[in-house]
């Protein structure tokens, strides 16, 4: 095999088995499927499985479904369905004509119920859920069977058909397979496959009161779509007895196959949908789409380019083996990107007045600035300049330390796209605060060059004080504490109480007043940031994607120096 032909085919061992499935001609094309429960919004390990099973099926010249597996409604809404739909399309993935509901499938997996009685292969048991668990038994000690293990078939029937009725109440009796209280997988010791439910789903209605569970839902519409490989993270591997058992034991129309994966972890991050539903009630976030949240809406709202999601799993890759994965790389995937594709603007996040003495009052100019200097094709742009400016206040020290490079008293610095200046004076208030800087700047620099070809150290971002906008910057941070949350206790406990900082009152160039909605840009020097939804025409809100430091190539460096 050629070098290419080797790097055509390389892959993870998920890819392998579709390959030699597709090669011993066991599949004649690939079906997968993506297959959220709509309780709640997808996170970025949501995207892990959608960039898998959508991105294998376009490989292998397949198709990849999505389907709902919809058989809780007493935790489902229209509202997750519309936003799952959102971030699937928003990842660069598109189902075509392949949408699906477990819940269209509910009159046929009832009829499958009533063959697994007939076959007196399930029961009617009338145990309520905590005596179903202690029946169970545990890791070393074998189940009890229930004392209505061997009800009558067509007494099974008679109750199963009384609960499609409605004639019993919310956990009065349930549907069981009859496989095994002796075996050593749990899932196989006579799981529920039926429950009754006297709850409204988002869309039958009220036509029924008893639902499958997802264990019983799940495979079975996996075989009714044609799907051939049905990819799922590692806690679904003690499941895979029951969902061969229950394909083996049904007239289903196919044969699909379980694999299972490694699921995404990264640390610092919550990726447990009952937790993140926890925060959103408890008011610990501002919603499902906070931009502190590990969502796709989140992260889409915080400014992160799908392309960098999917450039994000890509590189984790698919494996067997559970990992945690840093959140730097996902930084480092999102800086990268969006170095390449977002154009520059000046920003100023807390801003300190400087007063260019020696410039004429009243007198003003536009300077061209570069859009983005990697791509010569974003072209450039002119900034107002004027007499008085607003720099970082970070960049002004009045004694500052000896590798200080920025703007003090008597220093000479660069104005970025603008001129030399040199402070000559710093005014304070009452309280002994800088409140204004006095300079002069030297008019034969303009453009940031100086003809006599003297250098230096420093050079500052900047905002005309007189045309640049007011804006509310909002900056992020982890938002939790530890890097494993709630390993020692509540995971409220472990929020980081600093993890959302509001900057009010910052300065920016002008041309940020017409910035696009889901547009991210960079604020020279500061990071990359879009505009939040919270923004109107009378106030400007803007997010922090991402910091420009990359600490992620620390961390890869620093592993390099070890080896």
């Amino acid at each position: 095999m050629s070098g290419t032909e080797a790097e055509e085919r390389s892959g993870d061992f998920i890819r392998d088995i579709i390959r030699a499935d597709l090669d011993a001609g066991r599949a004649g094309s690939v079906v997968t499927r993506f297959p959220p429960e709509p309780n709640g919004y997808l996170h970025i390990g949501h995207a892990k499985s959608i960039c898998l099973n959508f991105g294998v099926a376009e490989e292998f010249g397949g198709r990849c479904h999505l389907r709902f597996d919809d058989t809780n409604p007493t935790r489902e809404e229209h509202e997750f369905i519309a936003s799952i739909q959102d971030d699937v399309r928003w990842l660069g993935f598109d189902w075509g004509d392949h949408l699906y509901f477990a819940s269209d499938n509910f009159e046929t997996l009832y009829g499958w119920a009533e063959h697994l009685i007939s076959e007196a292969k399930a029961y009617v048991d009338d145990l309520s859920q905590d005596e179903i668990r202690k029946h169970r038994g545990t890791l070393t000690e074998p189940g009890r069977n229930s004392p209505y293990r061997e009800r009558a078939v067509e007494k099974n029937l008679d109750l199963f058909r009384r609960m499609r009725a409605g004639e019993f109440a919310d956990g009065a009796r349930v549907l069981r397979a009859k496989i095994d209280m002796a075996s050593g997988n749990i899932n196989l010791r006579d799981p529920v496959i039926y429950r009754i439910l006297h709850a409204e789903h988002p869309r039958t209605g009220n036509a029924w009161c008893i639902y499958p569970t997802y264990d019983f839902a799940h495979g079975q519409s996996d075989a009714i779509e044609g799907v051939t490989h049905s990819l799922c993270t590692l806690e679904f591997e003690d499941h895979r007895p029951l969902y061969d058992w229950l394909i083996d034991n049904l007239p289903v129309p196919a044969r699909p196959r379980q694999y299972e994966f490694a699921r995404l972890n990264l640390f610092y991050t919550v990726l447990s949908k009952r937790i993140l539903t926890g925060l959103v009630a408890g008011g610990q976030v501002g919603g499902w789409d906070d931009p502190r949240m590990p969502t796709i809406s989140g992260l889409r709202r915080r400014g992160v380019p799908a392309a960098a999601i999917r450039d994000f799993v890509k590189r984790i890759g698919i494996s067997k083996s559970d990992n945690t994965v840093e959140v730097a790389l996902l930084d480092h995937c999102i800086r990268e990107g969006l170095n390449k594709t977002a154009e520059r603007r000046l920003g100023v996040l807390r801003p300190l007045k400087v007063v260019i003495e020696n410039y004429d009052e009243g007198a003003e100019e536009e300077l061209d600035a570069i859009n983005n200097p990697e791509d010569a094709a974003a072209g450039t742009r002119t900034v107002p300049f004027s007499r008085e400016i607003y720099i970082e206040r970070d960049d002004f020290m009045e004694d500052p330390p000896k590798k200080f490079f920025r703007l003090a008293p008597g220093r000479e610095v660069r104005l970025r796209y603008a001129y030399f200046i040199t402070c000559t004076d710093v005014i304070k208030d009452d309280a002994g605060v800088v409140t204004e800087l006095r300079c002069t700047y030297d008019p034969a620099t303009r453009g940031g060059n100086a003809p006599d070809g003297r250098k230096v150290r420093g050079t500052l971002h900047w905002v005309s004080a007189a045309h640049g906008v007011e804006a509310e910057v909002r900056l992020f941070d982890h938002l939790f504490t530890r890097p494993d949350p709630g390993a020692e206790g509540d995971i409220v406990d472990d929020i980081n109480p600093e993890s959302l900082t509001v900057l009010k009152r910052c300065r920016l160039e002008p041309a940020l007043a017409d910035a696009r909605p889901g547009e991210t840009l960079q604020f020279e020097r500061q990071g990359y940031f879009c505009l939040d939804p919270d923004s109107s025409p009378d106030k400007l809100v803007f997010n922090r994607t991402v910091a420009l430091r990359d600490s992620w190539a620390k961390i890869k460096a620093k592993g390099a120096g070890k080896g």
